[in-house]
Parts: C-alpha cells; sequence; structure tokens
C-alpha cells in the first residue's frame, strides 16, 4: 500500500509558477513509477507527465512540454511537479499517481492516489 498527499497547489496569476509536491508513505518509493494527472471541471482527467522509479526518463503531455517538469527525491520519497509560464487552461485539480509497474500515460494503469491539489490560474 501507498498513501499519496498532495500539496503546493494554490491560486496564481497567468505566467505566474507553482510547485506541487506529492509525499508518499512506505520504504519502496523507488519502485513505484509516478505520474501527475489533472482534472478540470465538466472534463476527464488527463495526463501531465509521469517519471520511472530512478528519475532517469521523464514524459509530457504536448500540452505542459517545455513549462512544466517533473522530478523526485527518493530519499525523501517525494515527487514534485514544477510548473512555470502558467496558462488559465492549466486550472484544474492535479493529483500525483504511483504505478508498481512500467510508467505510463493512461490513468487506469496507476494502483494508487492521492486527494488532489487545486491549481487555479487567473488571466
Amino acid at each position: 500500500q501507498v498513501q499519496l498527499v498532495e500539496s503546493g497547489g494554490g491560486l496564481v496569476q497567468a505566467g505566474g509558477s507553482l510547485r506541487l509536491s506529492c509525499a508518499a508513505s512506505g520504504r519502496t518509493f523507488s519502485r513505484y513509477a509516478m505520474g501527475w494527472f489533472r482534472q478540470a471541471p465538466g472534463k476527464e482527467r488527463e495526463f501531465v507527465a509521469a517519471i520511472t522509479g530512478s528519475g532517469g526518463s521523464t514524459i509530457y503531455a504536448d500540452s505542459v512540454k517545455g513549462r512544466f517538469t517533473i522530478s523526485r527525491d527518493n530519499a525523501k520519497n517525494t515527487v514534485y511537479l514544477q510548473m512555470n509560464s502558467l496558462k488559465p487552461e492549466d486550472t484544474a485539480v492535479y493529483y500525483c499517481a504511483a504505478n508498481d509497474a512500467n510508467w505510463s500515460t493512461r490513468s487506469r494503469n496507476y494502483d494508487y492516489w492521492g486527494q488532489g491539489t487545486q491549481v487555479t490560474v487567473s488571466s
């Protein structure tokens, strides 16, 4: 079992930055690929970024490529999402998720989810 707790969301103006954190319980954090997803009101949950257990490889949705950076600190059992140049269309609840297998861009492949943190970008 892995428990995930996100933090760092908030209200920011367009062009600003936020850093989301996701703290995981357990002693085997490095075995899990980690992903960030988001869900805006009235829309389906969508993939944002993912990182392998070692942190050696990352992948991003086209909509955030070049603006967002996913990273992890396995010593701290934490994964981060640095979000720069934020746009109003980035407004959503952001979720982190853990995948006890290969990393994936599909939410159905993730085994554990956090409760989400709200990010609101004003224009």
